[in-house]
């Protein structure tokens, strides 16, 4: 993990209020693209070619300069109560992972 190799943030994400989401929607955006973040993909059309290891719902795909700034964006104060609406309106998983 080097300062200069990207990052990246991907969820999969199962939306169980929409409506409800569409305010985390709204509001996480500003906050990533404060940090670096640049939206790759934010939950368009899938063709799933294969998934043996599991079911994606909605795929976003972030990509942010650095490891560090995808976790000072995951841990911002700004984030943190905009965190809570999508904890409380969907399921997920969200890896960061190491760019190359």
């Amino acid at each position: 993990m080097t300062a200069d190799k990207p990052a990246y943030i991907l969820v999969d994400t199962k939306i169980t209020d929409p409506v409800a989401y569409e305010d985390y929607k709204a509001a996480t955006k500003p906050i990533a693209e404060h940090y670096g973040g640049v939206y790759l993909t934010r939950g368009g059309e899938m063709d799933v070619v294969q998934n043996e290891l599991w079911n994606p719902a909605r795929i976003v795909l972030v990509k942010f300069p650095s490891m560090a700034a995808a976790h000072a964006f995951l841990d911002s104060p700004e984030y943190a109560p905009v965190k809570s609406i999508r904890l409380a309106n969907s399921k997920a998983t969200l890896l960061v992972l190491d760019g190359i």
